[in-house]
């Protein structure tokens, strides 16, 4: 899976640069998120920017990042999602659940004013 990852200030941002996120990668962002979770990290933002296409197992793996960051007082947000992916979301009744920003800047301003509180 390609992905960049920003670490700072106690936030991750991981812009994932792959069209799907399927099965066959989604372990390897379910590792991710582990780890920056067991290095200390509780706020994370994913980017999806160029994500097309998210199946059942993609979507358990941003599950996992929402409830490790949740289990820690942090917040893990979404950011960058296309109609299919928002679809997927309603259709999963998760719009609600998860964090979902418009943009990567806009997840990161919300995530850092809620930690200063």
């Amino acid at each position: 899976m390609k992905f960049s990852v920003d670490k700072q200030n106690g936030l991750v941002v991981y812009e994932l640069l792959e069209e799907k996120l399927t099965s066959l990668n989604a372990p390897i962002l379910k590792s991710e998120l582990v780890l920056a979770n067991a290095e200390g990290f509780k706020n994370v933002v994913v980017d999806l920017d160029k994500v097309r296409f998210v199946d059942s197992s993609g979507l358990s793996a941003l599950l996992i990042g929402h409830r490790l960051c949740k289990d820690e007082k942090g917040i893990f947000g979404l950011c960058g999602l296309n109609d299919s992916v928002k679809n997927l979301l309603k259709i999963s009744q998760l719009e609600d659940v998860l964090h979902v920003y418009s943009t990567q800047h806009d997840a990161t301003e919300a995530i850092n004013k809620k930690k200063k509180k």
